[in-house]
């Protein structure tokens, strides 16, 4: 059976097009509340993702420039191939059939146009077991077919996000963290939405490209958020609230904000966690502001 087209539909709110483990849309009003007011000269996104931050601040009109990064050139390539041609990829995900044949053909193949290699991405985001983004060290996507009746493909939704890209003038990388951090100067915000740090012994999948976010990058990250400040840049940043951040961004503004966990094996572990958002010093008064 063919995927469920929505070509049709009216969504002039742009949002995430992925399925993303750790997705903040649910939260935004956690996110925006601690954020300054008012147009941004250059937002800096340096672990993209879903977007869903980006996506409702370029809603809002707020965002002149941004540099958008993610370390997963496939997801890179998903974005800029949405940026310049919605429709075309919309219509390559029309060109398989939901099944469980078809499904390991996709996910075993390997396309030569952009815009072929986006819709893949998409197609396997909807009907893989979960919605989960898992490649293995070989850079091999590696989850199981989800057997779901229908799937459904948001065009209305590729367009919105097609046309807030365009219209904040964005630049879209995959390069290291650090390298895109240095990038932000006087008046720039960003925001860090890294791999989290594991909440336990046994939750370790911090890898969504093959490549582990492990202890030395989540210091490394640290000094690099740190040093916003300095520049005149404004900073904001997600991650797990376990012993280890809050000891890590001590002295930084911090919040407790329960988000919830929409990805899970299991359902039992999809409700609420605590998660720590950090401030640079100069949003310490958003933070106290905050509900």
């Amino acid at each position: 059976m063919r995927a469920v087209s929505s070509r049709g539909a009216k969504r002039p709110r742009p949002h995430p097009f992925l399925k993303w483990a750790g997705g903040k849309y649910t939260k935004l009003p956690a996110l925006l509340e601690r954020l300054p007011e008012g147009p941004i000269d250059l937002y800096v996104e340096p672990f993209l993702g879903g977007g869903a931050l980006f996506l409702e601040l370029a809603r809002q009109g707020r965002i002149r420039r941004a540099i958008l990064n993610d370390r997963n050139p496939e997801l890179v390539e998903t974005w800029q191939a949405i940026a310049a041609d919605p429709d075309g990829v919309y219509d390559e995900t029309q060109s398989w059939y939901n099944d469980e044949q078809s499904y390991y053909e996709v996910r075993q193949a390997q396309y030569d146009t952009p815009n072929r290699r986006a819709a893949r991405v998409l197609w396997l985001n909807r009907t893989c077991f979960n919605g989960l983004y898992r490649i293995n060290r070989s850079g091999q996507f590696n989850v199981p077919y989800g057997h779901y009746k229908k799937v459904r493909f948001d065009h209305a939704n590729l367009r919105a996000v097609s046309k807030a890209l365009r219209e904040a003038d964005v630049e879209i990388v995959s390069d290291d963290f650090e390298a895109v951090l240095g990038r932000a100067g006087a008046g720039a915000l960003v925001y860090c939405d890294p791999p989290y740090w594991p909440v336990s012994d046994t939750a370790k999948f911090t890898a969504y490209d093959g490549i582990p976010f492990n202890a030395d990058d989540q210091r490394r990250l640290d000094a690099a958020f740190r040093a916003l400040e300095s520049r005149g840049a404004r900073g904001l940043l997600s991650n797990a609230c376990v012993p280890a951040t809050l000891e890590l961004y001590a002295g930084l503004p911090q919040a407790r904000v329960q988000m919830r966990r929409s990805i899970n094996r299991k359902a039992t572990g999809r409700g609420p966690v605590d998660e720590l958002l950090v401030g640079t010093p100069s949003l310490a008064s958003r933070f106290r502001a905050a509900r």
